[in-house]
């Protein structure tokens, strides 16, 4: 057993971790009052339309839906940016990996999203 002083958002708890065989935390013991609720967590992504498209526009990192570029019906060459994604400060373009459609946008701006969600459909 082991015993540590943890410090989360100014609130200071004494906690005592036991090990399993298996070498990871077994559990953790707040000794202290419990900390406030955790904020609400990112709302999802709409789903997508009925209609969606086939070819499926995806996240390469994740991050805040910064911009979309295109819109529905809209149609996009290969490489063309459908929807930039902010992560780290940086603004990424998430790119049609074909030419075709705009079919559904899956996203809104100011999203929470994961790496790999789908952003957009195309047909």
């Amino acid at each position: 057993m082991k015993n540590y002083t943890i410090t989360v958002n100014g609130n200071v708890y004494d906690v005592t971790v036991e090990e399993n065989g298996s070498g990871a935390p077994a559990a953790a013991a707040p000794r202290a009052a419990a900390p406030k609720a955790a904020p609400a967590a990112p709302k999802a992504a709409p789903k997508a339309a009925a209609g969606a498209g086939s070819i499926e526009v995806k996240a390469g990192a994740a991050g805040k839906v910064f911009k979309i570029e295109a819109n529905v019906g809209q149609s996009v060459k290969k490489g063309d940016a459908v929807v930039i994604i902010e992560a780290m400060k940086m603004e990424i373009p998430v790119v049609a990996p074909e030419d075709g459609t705009v079919a559904s946008i899956n996203a809104a701006v100011g999203d929470a999203i994961e790496a790999g969600a789908v952003l957009a459909t195309l047909n």
